[in-house]
């Protein structure tokens, strides 16, 4: 069940590197835009914001790594700060982050504490 669990935050650390790489390289490009449903404009004023929120990303991501050698505590750590990122963001921003976002890392901690 460990490797499962492994294997899980591996992928919400993946889905996190991901939202880096749009944030910090792609937000300004056609596919930032479109992932984020942004004009040129709206992309081009919020490009610093989206930069230092892909760099968050990356340290949760990190952060999740981490807990795949460091023990389930870290694990249960950022997991839940995932999870609490992803409902901010669907009450804040829009209701598929809570899907893309706070449901994977969801699954990976129910598993986690009840396995």
């Amino acid at each position: 069940m460990n490797l499962l669990i492994n294997i899980i935050t591996g992928l919400v650390a993946l889905l996190h590197f991901g939202f880096l790489y749009l944030e910090m390289f792609l937000w300004d490009k056609p596919r930032g835009m479109k992932t984020f449903r942004m004009t040129a404009e709206q992309a081009k004023q919020s490009k610093t914001l989206a930069m230092n929120q892909g760099l968050y990303n990356g340290f949760l991501a990190a952060g999740l790594i981490w807990g795949i050698f460091a023990g389930d505590a870290v694990k249960t750590f950022f997991l839940s700060c995932v999870i609490i990122a992803g409902i901010f963001g669907a009450m804040t921003v829009s209701k598929r982050i809570f899907y893309i976002q706070a449901l994977p890392a969801i699954l990976a901690l129910v598993i986690l504490l009840v396995f």
